[in-house]
This record gives C-alpha cells, structure tokens and sequence, in this order.
C-alpha cells in the first residue's frame, strides 16, 4: 500500500536523513517536505498524508498549538512528532494534545523505522529515552506533571513575562527597579524551577503549561 509521509522540519540534512530511513522501512512511499508550518498546513489542506512527521520548533509554527491546526485539516492523518527535548513532560503533553508518537532526533535509525511501522498502523509511539525518563520521573517524589509555573513567586513570574518579552537582564532590572543581580537570582531560579538551560526551552515550556 503506498505512503504519503509529509516531513516538516527546516533543516534539510534532517529530512534527507528521515527520508532515507522511510524509503527502507516503508517500501513504495511518496515523500514531501516542508521547512515551514505554513507550507506544511498548505499541504494537508489540499492534499490526504498517511503521515506528518513534525519537529515542534518548525519556523511559523506555534508550539503545541499545531497539532490542533494540523488535526481541524484533516482529522485523520498520523502526527510524529520529532524533536530534541527528551524530558517526558513534553512528551505527556504532546501526547495528550493529540499526536499519535512522539521520538527523540537523536534516536538510532532502528529506532526512527519502528516508529514508523507503530504510528502507520495505528498504535501510539514514544521513544525509550523517554519512557526511561517517564518511569525515573514516577519514581521520584516530585510529580513530574505538576504545572512548573505554579512553582514561580510572584515576583519571579513578573520577571519571568519581561523575559518572554526579549527583554534583557538590565531593562528587567530598570522597569522593576531593582538591581541586575537581584534579576540574574531571579532569572537563574526560573530555570531552575522549570528546569530549562536557557530560553528556548524556557518559551517552550511556557507555551506547553500556560493554559
């Protein structure tokens, strides 16, 4: 049975390396690729894909929020989602809005081909890095999908939106009048309590737990 496989992701090495793997494991399938949410919604609008594999900082995309646009285009089509945060908190929420796998960038191509037969026939998939970090998560004793916003004082949380808003640790400290070390403290607790590294991954947590 032939495959259309719709690939979004804007790095080209990427989806050359995907499509490779596809062309194994899914003998007879018809490949499209995206570097963009706006093409890759273009695409299921007009045309019917078996399958979206989906990096979740695809350029023009809005986070979670794109499964939910791609899902009111064609109800029945099968979403990927391939990215590189391993934390299994991304991977419940992903999974609870709707997408149907959910693996690692860096898993072994193996891996990427299972995931591909699991999802086309209708099964769910996460990755084992994930499912490792999901039992680790379980066993500690903070609960892992706990809303991480609910940890921030009030004060961190007004630093936290000044930060969203691309302003830097000086203008912080300016517009709430206090000193850059007291923001750097604040700026510095912020990742740690949403265990982010920097503020790529902080505007992605905030987007997945702000509703």
């Amino acid at each position: 049975m032939e495959r259309k496989i719709l690939i979004a992701d804007d790095h080209a090495i990427v989806r050359y390396g995907v499509s490779l793997i596809i062309r194994e494991e899914v003998p007879g399938s018809v490949i499209t690729e995206v570097d963009n949410f706006n093409d890759a919604l273009s695409l299921v609008e007009k045309e019917h894909f078996h399958l979206l594999i989906l990096d979740i900082n695809l350029p023009g995309g809005n986070s979670i929020q794109m499964l939910d646009q791609i899902r009111q285009k064609q109800p029945s089509i099968k979403i990927l989602v391939f990215t590189a945060y391993e934390e299994s908190t991304f991977a419940i929420r992903y999974m609870q809005a709707g997408a149907d796998g959910y693996l690692i960038k860096n898993s072994a191509a193996d891996e990427i081909g299972r995931a591909l037969r699991t999802v086309l026939s209708s099964q769910l998939y996460v990755s084992d890095s994930v499912k490792e970090s999901l039992l680790a998560d379980k066993l500690n004793r903070h609960n892992s999908e706990a809303n991480p916003l609910r940890l921030l004082s009030n004060r961190e949380n007004d630093v936290l939106q000044l930060m969203l808003q691309g302003k830097s640790v000086s203008e912080i400290a300016n517009m709430l009048n206090v000193h850059t070390t007291t923001i750097s403290t604040y700026k510095n607790r912020i990742f740690e309590k949403m265990n982010t590294r920097n503020l790529v991954e902080l505007i992605e947590k905030y987007r997945l737990f702000q509703s």
